[in-house]
């Protein structure tokens, strides 16, 4: 870890001020991502900026347009245990807590983990070629060990996957990212936030110099009655997902009114195919049309030499998780869809 200052901001004018013209300038908050980044040497940091003492971003506020906004303070777990959100979002709670361990999700914040980079091996072997480390360096999980690696969304210069769970559910959920920064105030709808590697495998979102994350809108429908968060992996505890599915069904009499459908594990930022949603509506919720939706959403996948499993696992994931939608009680630990 090389030597950093460290200064705590008393408001966000003033983070925005120390990292809008130093890249070397970092924020930290709870750390849990960052401190990693520097132990390993895959970062460093001139100045450390404490963003923990700002106001205003780090609770959970009613909307008056309807909705509520979550601070980008809070942390995963008070986001994931927070009665509104068990009640109106209870997607969103589920995915947060398949994520990390308690500690972790005690201390990890809701903005932190929009901001968290992958856990390709590679990137974090300093001693590999990796473009999103080292631009135009290479790629070594194309012809590496690829199992935890991408299906959609990659090209030559990068074969990473975004980790998150907590994000899958906020893309299901149509969440906004609200940032300020030099140029003021504004809103990035989900879907835009995280990008493809494309010609900057090294650039995760779409964030500009100096701005910062102060809070993630919800929109009011939360699919209270039908939704499922599915996580599957190596094991059951503190283990990032090879596939992960969240899923928002709006029923009527068994007939799809509005889907959502969302994988991680499985591309650089969550993957939402609107054409399989669209194609959903007005159909009956049953495994031949979830099913289908499947191969829609899976069209185009490349797997490599160690991932190509994940295809399957991701289809049949998807119409597992939407029959689990159906009825959220089969959520229970022990309990088994009805597929």
């Amino acid at each position: 870890m090389n030597n950093f200052d460290f200064t705590k901001a008393a408001d966000v004018e003033t983070a925005i001020s120390l990292t809008k013209e130093n890249k070397g300038n970092k924020i930290i908050a709870g750390g849990t991502n960052i401190i990693d980044l520097l132990k390993y040497f895959i970062t460093e940091a001139d100045t450390l900026v404490d963003i923990n003492s700002l106001s205003g971003i780090n609770d959970l506020t009613e909307m008056p347009e309807d909705g509520i906004r979550l601070g980008a303070l809070m942390t995963n777990a008070d986001t994931a245990y927070h009665p509104t959100i068990e009640q109106k979002y209870p997607l969103l709670s589920k995915a947060i807590l398949a994520g990390a361990s308690a500690q972790i999700r005690n201390m990890a914040t809701n903005g932190g983990n929009l901001l968290q980079r992958t856990r390709c091996y590679y990137f974090y072997d300093i001693h590999t070629p990796c473009n999103k480390r080292e631009p135009g360096s290479g790629c070594s999980a194309i012809n590496g060990y690829n199992r935890i690696h991408a299906i959609l969304g990659h090209d030559e210069s990068c074969i990473a996957v975004f980790p998150s769970d907590m994000c899958v559910a906020l893309a299901a959920l149509d969440a906004v990212v609200n940032v300020s920064g030099p140029e003021g105030e504004r809103k990035i709808s989900f879907t835009e936030f995280h990008r493809l590697p494309g010609d900057h495998p090294e650039i995760d979102n779409t964030l500009k110099m100096g701005e910062i994350i102060t809070g993630i809108d919800l929109p009011e429908k939360g699919f209270t009655e039908n939704y499922s968060y599915l996580k599957l992996r190596d094991r059951a505890s503190y283990s990032f997902a090879l596939v992960s599915v969240a899923t928002g069904l709006d029923l009527q009499d068994n007939r799809i009114k509005e889907a959502r459908i969302a994988l991680g594990g499985v591309a650089h930022k969550p993957w939402r195919v609107k054409e399989a949603e669209d194609f959903l509506v007005g159909k009956e919720a049953n495994k031949e049309n979830f099913s289908d939706a499947a191969e829609m959403i899976l069209k185009g996948a490349i797997g490599f030499e160690h991932n190509s499993f994940k295809i399957d696992l991701a289809k049949k994931a998807i119409v597992r998780n939407c029959m689990m939608a159906l009825d959220p009680s089969t959520q229970r630990p022990g309990a088994k869809p009805s597929l």
